[in-house]
């Protein structure tokens, strides 16, 4: 089928589709960084586009079977001022349908493919996604959703509702909830954060500051033992602030794990423990209320600034020995390109994205973006005969 990328970023949903045989005609996008990422890595010779969505005529726009947009999110994101709709980005939404609104009944796209925050959910009491719904009921879409999980399928927990909008008469099958090969759900109580589907629903019939931490010494912030525990050894309960390097840190025998580093955190303990493989959020560094700032052998939701961090080994000049091997441990930065991995982009995406962008642009870019792999799962279940 033929799809339209509106608000179309470095074209997340783009590769997902295309991975699933889908093609595209045409793509909008207002950022000027982000369309040069999206015409190095895709050939887009030919095809219709638009800066401004405000800006386009419904008389203009390339016939298409599927409508995919992800709507800015910074009114709704919990990161945000929690307006809602009554925001002036993420309220672009109803430009969308203003321009199906527009088109004759044959000229409006089958299928609508929309993701967002999962706080679209539940933000002003859940009164917007009620908008959300009748509104798409009003120019005569059924409309059914889910909140899937990245960690299904990549490294990274980034939990995004995804709404399906059904043509009423034209047919095509549920697309919720995404089934693994075996045909059993992939649905889960919604305790487990880790998982691909946690939510299921259907209606029918009727930003952020991009600041990127620079660490550039280690900085102890606290100790959470007493110095006459452990034999002495403030060393244990050293706790480092986020923004900082880790020095090395000495093992202690009988935890059973390789040596940890602590990070702050706003629990009664006061920090968390990270180890060998794990990641470490440098979002929001200095509030007093930020929990989840390690993720275990995982990333947490990637933002579009640089505030990821993995804790790796490393040889250094500290002379710390543990089973014969001399290394320490530290907090790094993750790479652009590791950042777009685990938004599931190839390398050769990135590459063809970095010859045009700075790494900022890169960091902001797989922030903004949709999952690939999960935007696949979705494209391929999208139908209009069924």
């Amino acid at each position: 089928m033929k799809f339209i990328d509106l608000f179309a970023g470095i074209g997340g949903f783009r590769s997902g589709l295309e991975m699933a045989g889908h093609e595209c005609v045409g793509f909008v996008e207002i950022d000027k960084f982000a369309r040069r990422s999206y015409r190095a890595i895709y050939d887009t010779e030919g095809e219709w586009t638009e800066h401004d969505i405000r800006a386009v005529r419904a008389s203009e726009l390339p016939r298409a079977d599927i409508w995919t947009f992800g709507f800015p999110c910074q009114d709704i994101s919990v990161a945000g001022k929690q307006k809602g709709f009554a925001g002036k980005r993420s309220s672009l939404f109803f430009t969308v349908t203003g321009l199906i609104r527009d088109l004759e009944e044959e000229d409006r796209p089958s299928i609508l493919l929309i993701e967002n925050v999962k706080n679209l959910l539940s933000i002003n009491g859940g009164w917007d996604f009620l908008k959300l719904q009748v509104e798409l009921d009003e120019i005569g879409y059924d409309v059914e959703w889910d909140v899937l999980d990245t960690a299904e399928v990549l490294p990274q927990h980034r939990e995004r509702v995804y709404i399906v909008g059904h043509l009423r008469g034209r047919g095509g099958r549920k697309v919720f909830p995404i089934r693994r090969g075996n045909e059993q759900a992939i649905s889960q109580s919604e305790q487990n954060t880790n998982t691909l589907t946690t939510r299921y629903g259907e209606s029918q019939g009727s930003g952020l500051n991009v600041v990127e931490p620079k660490p550039q010494k280690v900085k102890q912030i606290g100790n959470i033992v007493e110095t006459s525990s452990f034999g002495g050894n403030p060393q244990v309960g050293r706790v480092y602030d986020p923004e900082g390097l880790s020095p090395a840190l000495n093992t202690m025998q009988g935890g059973g794990r390789e040596p940890k580093i602590l990070i702050k955190e706003a629990t009664k303990k006061g920090c968390a423990e990270g180890y060998e493989g794990d990641s470490v959020s440098f979002s929001q560094p200095n509030s007093k209320t930020r929990r989840g700032r390690i993720g275990a052998q995982i990333t947490n939701t990637l933002e579009t600034g640089l505030n990821q961090g993995a804790i790796i080994k490393v040889k250094d000049t500290y002379r710390l020995v543990i089973n014969g091997i001399e290394y320490a441990i530290r907090v790094r930065k993750l790479t652009p390109l590791e950042c777009w991995r685990l938004q599931g982009f190839t390398d050769e995406q990135f590459y063809k994205a970095q010859a045009v962008n700075s790494n900022s642009q890169l960091y902001k870019q797989a922030g903004n973006s949709v999952s690939v792999p999960v935007v696949y799962a979705v494209a391929k279940h999208l139908n209009i005969n069924a």
